[in-house]
């Protein structure tokens, strides 16, 4: 019997990368173990440090590189090793697309009985490499006396200063930092969740990219702002700035926005244009950060779905009805929900606004509404979902199952979750027909796909 060896912290090994993992790691095997290392690329050895050790895996960091890969480049970010946000600006763009298929088959082998070898596995469509991300959420903190906003390093509560990034607008950056400045100009209190005190959390600037119409947004512990009144008044002086508001978040939770948001200056909602269609977006609305893609993306919904006039269509996870308008004028009738009460008066402004009188949307969750109309006697022949990256409740899955629907269109941005759904989805006698997968955001780890499944003919005898 082989006795295992067992790594130790603090030892230095020579390995070469295998794989990339989910979060764009390097992944090696030391003694019959999976370790960890950020940065490095398939194919290259380099001399490592074990950094820490879990029960089924260990963490490293790279000391220096031997073998280099024809993929690696040179990140073009001053700050890339320290912020969290962007994971493979050190791999070519060509690269990072092979990757992101590769993390989708992957996935599907792990998750489901699906061959991949078969499949019609598409490959990933890239987009605009720079500056493409239309919204900014930055938390707020302090550097000695200086207030500062930006994001987190990578699994840690370490805030790194941003003023500069090669993936976000350029005019969503530039209010972003006027806003920062004038929160030290006014001497605002800063959150701290350990004493659960003080008042600005985030800052959230979003940028219409075919509008330049520009909302922002602050989002705050509680409003103990001493002069909210000057402060909202010289954001809106921001050249662009037209929309002005204050989200109230009281939670000790990561996520951004609390329930309560006031308009303090300007318009509501600003405008943003993809496709034919002018979205009207209200601040705790959902929109893709990538509207160049996004538009290519909902072009392959609109062409899987295959809508003859009729078709009932849901349209779950809806956001602001933004795929609900693309499919619309192929549809008997458009059905959709959200939980986010202003994204359903969104979703319904602008299904009134182009004259879609069978689109009809709804506060609540899909799997609660979906029963519900099937019960009713609304029977859906064709599902779009976009869930968030935990993927769909397994109530909606059996939901769609149940109404028997002909065709589930699932936009996903979580392979993992994704091919977890489809097993499910597939044992219950679904097939997958195509998947291709996005680009959304290019430098990261992530990707979105849309997944076309079709429910299986029954065989005449």
């Amino acid at each position: 019997m082989t006795t295992k060896i067992k790594l130790q912290v603090g030892e230095t090994r020579s390995v070469t990368c295998l794989r990339m993992g989910i979060n764009g790691e390097g992944i090696a095997t030391l003694e019959r173990q999976i370790v960890f290392i950020p940065g490095l690329l398939v194919g290259e050895t380099a001399q490592i440090e074990i950094t820490e050790i879990h029960n089924n895996f260990a963490n490293a960091k790279i000391l220096k590189r031997d073998v280099r890969s024809p993929d690696r480049v040179t990140p073009l970010c001053p700050i890339y090793s320290q912020c969290g946000g962007c994971q493979l600006q050190h791999m070519s763009y060509e690269g990072q697309l092979r990757y992101k298929e590769e993390m989708l088959r992957n996935a599907f082998t792990k998750s489901t009985k699906l061959n991949v070898e078969k499949a019609d596995i598409r490959k990933t469509i890239g987009t605009t490499e720079w500056e493409y991300r239309n919204k900014s959420q930055f938390a707020v903190g302090k550097e000695g006396n200086q207030i500062v906003s930006g994001l987190y390093s990578a699994n840690s509560n370490r805030l790194v200063a941003i003023d500069e990034c090669v993936v976000q607008n350029k005019e969503t950056l530039r209010v972003n930092n006027a806003v920062t400045q004038l929160l030290n100009d006014y001497n605002v209190p800063v959150y701290s969740s350990s004493k659960q005190d003080g008042v600005i959390r985030n800052i959230v600037v979003r940028t219409g990219i075919k509008t330049g119409e520009i909302q922002v947004v602050l989002v705050a512990f509680k409003d103990g702002f001493k002069d909210l009144e000057g402060l909202s008044r010289d954001i809106y002086d921001i050249p662009g700035v037209i929309s002005v508001a204050l989200n109230i978040n009281d939670k000790l939770t990561s996520r951004v926005f609390g329930e309560q948001t006031e308009i303090l200056r300007g318009v509501e909602r600003i405008e943003e244009q993809m496709g034919e269609f002018t979205y009207q977006l209200s601040p705790r609305a959902f929109f893709q950060l990538n509207p160049e893609q996004a538009e290519r993306m909902y072009g392959e919904v609109v062409k899987a779905a295959t809508l003859t006039g009729e078709e009932r269509v849901v349209d779950a996870y809806a956001g602001v009805g933004s795929i609900g308008l693309w499919v619309a004028s192929g549809a008997k009738e458009v059905r959709g929900m959200e939980i986010v009460e202003e994204a359903v008066e969104d979703a319904t402004a602008h299904m009134k606004q182009y004259g879609f009188n069978h689109a009809h949307y709804v506060v609540g969750k899909a799997e609660a509404w979906i029963p519900r109309w099937v019960k009713e006697g609304w029977v859906p022949d064709v599902f779009i979902v976009d869930p968030p990256r935990a993927g769909c409740d397994t109530q909606l899955l059996n939901a769609m199952i149940s109404s028997k629907a002909k065709k589930i269109i699932y936009v996903s941005c979580n392979p993992q979750s994704l091919a977890r759904d489809c097993d499910h989805l597939m044992k219950a006698d679904y097939k997958v027909s195509y998947i291709q997968p996005y680009d959304m955001f290019p430098q990261t780890a992530h990707v979105e796909a849309i997944v076309v499944l079709e429910k299986k003919k029954k065989k005449k005898f």
